[in-house]
């Protein structure tokens, strides 16, 4: 083209036609596959009137028939079906279905049918032509709902699969391909083909540029598999991609998927090694002689089963993923699993039997639930837990909800436990008591609240690092104690014996002297109209932001301090 347009210049100044040559700037379309200047030019194409059959593909979606997840892309659909323009569905290409019209060469009668006729419909002359075009992809993809059964003839597989329940695509081929696979259902079967559409969320680069293959800006998933793992890459994906909005793409989002992976797999492997080798799960659980703990966490496995149906009905795969996760990390890993640990290693086998058969239960529960999201390391786990009658996970059932086995009361008293024991462990932390000191508790409470701790106590001071308490109504708070208040219960901490004195002084006033220092200095930069103008807004506001940790600091060394006077 550019030697040409050369030979087109000389011409007309050979001519006498050119009048003037000069460089000035003009936008010029690029295609984004090949990356040259798009050329136009005229031609003759086929096209497929569009308006009259694309009338029920809208009153489809205006009815309810169809429903979108998210809900505002139908604005978008409508636009292009309420103006909708004939579809050209000629392609210049080498390869494609053949377009079936057929032109006679002696009185240019031109016929459109799937088989070649044997002669001209009008002269019966038998020198035909066929078009040379191609049809566009999306005509034949239009038809894909019924066409990959035995369409158009008709059978009991058509009958059973069309239509379909659900369309999971990405929202960038709405008009191209969801509007045209409703008209060709209407057009062809006069029906819908589907139920509702999913639209998937668009990764995108840090610059906001989509991932595509032309463009380079994504990663080799195999790379990403190796790195993190194949489930892993999987459910941190899903976990960061909210219904119906746009992710930017970061692998710190894959290490979430990563540690999750990690945790579940060590959670596993410490119930696995808790089991005798002889173990044999109980064929039911005795709910009625289950303790607190064990009530509490089927409890809360049956929410998170609800939970996640409810998402899933909802199209909210990311927020059903997100249950999965809080649940598992959380109420069994992070709770249930170090409370079984005092029953493991204790003496009592009853309450160590029913650990491991309320373990190794919820445990199932949690792979059966995150085996869409991370089907390898489910299955893989599912058979080290399975039990002879128990099929491969991929075809086992689906989680019920068991609604007599939740227990509000028991989740109410459990949370309390919770806190108590999230309370020691705080002021353990923030007064750097050594964990391999054992503290004592003096708690005021009424009488209700002292059995409570005594019930619980074991624990309790299994997870809080205790080896006594004391508890009543009216106890005085001792020298030198923190304090920590939950619900009703004061809950007192001599410090005495569990740390120096002295050394915690002493580094609590160095602390105190350099939070000082830094936030004099963050203040007189943030003072300054020079700094704040011209820095950064991310600067800036990165400076407020430690100005403001820093006086949250400060405020719990003074506090502290106060402690040791």
């Amino acid at each position: 083209r550019e030697a040409a347009r050369k030979e087109v210049v000389k011409d007309l100044d050979a001519g006498g036609f050119l009048v003037e040559v000069e460089d000035y700037t003009n936008n010029v379309g690029y295609s984004e596959r090949g990356n040259v200047p798009i050329e136009f030019y005229m031609s003759e194409q086929w096209f497929l009137k569009m308006d009259e059959i694309a009338k029920p593909a809208i009153a489809a979606l205006k009815d309810g028939k169809i429903k979108f997840h998210p809900e505002h892309w139908v604005k978008t659909y409508f636009h292009w079906m309420e103006n909708i323009r004939d579809w050209c569905i000629s392609r210049q290409l080498s390869w494609g279905h053949r377009i079936p019209v057929f032109t006679c060469e002696k009185c240019n009668n031109v016929m459109v049918q799937v088989e070649a006729p044997e002669s001209c419909s009008k002269c019966e002359h038998s020198s035909l032509t066929q078009d040379p075009d191609v049809l566009d992809t999306w005509s034949s993809s239009w038809l894909w709902p019924f066409a990959v059964h035995s369409w158009p003839e008709d059978s009991k597989e058509l009958s059973y699969y069309y239509p379909s329940n659900v369309l999971v695509t990405g929202p960038d081929i709405i008009f191209f391909w969801v509007a045209r696979m409703i008209i060709a259902g209407y057009e062809f079967l006069d029906e819908i083909p589907f139920t509702d559409v999913y639209f998937t969320s668009i990764l995108r680069d840090n610059t906001g540029k989509k991932f595509s293959k032309s463009l380079g800006n994504s990663p080799d998933p195999f790379d990403l598999f190796d790195k993190y793992g194949t489930d892993a890459v999987r459910f941190g994906i899903m976990l960061m991609a909210p219904q119906g909005l746009d992710v930017l793409f970061s692998e710190t989002r894959l290490e979430v998927g990563r540690n999750f992976m990690n945790k579940l797999w060590n959670a596993s492997r410490f119930v696995l090694m808790n089991l005798p080798d002889d173990w044999e799960a109980d064929s039911e659980i005795d709910y009625q002689s289950l303790a607190l703990p064990e009530r509490w966490i089927l409890s809360r496995m049956n929410h998170a089963i609800a939970d996640v149906d409810r998402q899933l009905k909802r199209f909210h795969f990311n927020e059903a993923a997100k249950v999965i996760y809080d649940f598992t990390w959380s109420d069994f890993c992070d709770w249930y699993i170090e409370i079984a640990k005092t029953r493991f290693y204790g003496n009592d086998e009853t309450a160590a039997q029913m650990a491991r058969n309320v373990a190794v239960h919820v445990l199932k529960k949690i792979l059966a639930l995150l085996h869409p999201y991370s089907p390898f390391i489910t299955e893989e786990l599912w058979s080290t837990f399975k039990d002879d009658a128990d099929s491969d996970l991929i075809v086992s059932s689906w989680p019920t909800f068991n609604e007599k086995q939740v227990d509000d009361a028991g989740e109410k008293s459990m949370e309390l436990l919770k806190d108590i024991i999230t309370s020691i462990r705080t002021i353990r932390s923030r007064m750097n008591v050594p964990p391999s000191r054992k503290a004592q508790i003096v708690v005021r409470c009424d009488d209700k609240g002292a059995e409570f701790i005594d019930h619980y106590f074991s624990i309790i001071s299994s997870l809080a690092g205790l080896d006594s308490f004391t508890a009543g109504s009216d106890l005085e708070k001792p020298s030198h104690a923190a304090t920590a208040v939950v619900g009703s219960y004061e809950i007192f901490i001599p410090l005495e014996g569990l740390i120096d004195l002295d050394v915690e002084r002493n580094r609590l006033d160095t602390r105190f002297a350099e939070l000082q220092k830094h936030i004099l200095g963050v203040e007189n930069k943030l003072g300054n109209a020079n700094f704040v103008d011209r820095a950064p807004e991310t600067v800036v506001n990165r400076e407020r932001e430690k100005l403001g940790e820093m006086k949250n600091e400060l405020k719990k060394v003074e506090t502290n301090l106060g402690l040791l006077l």
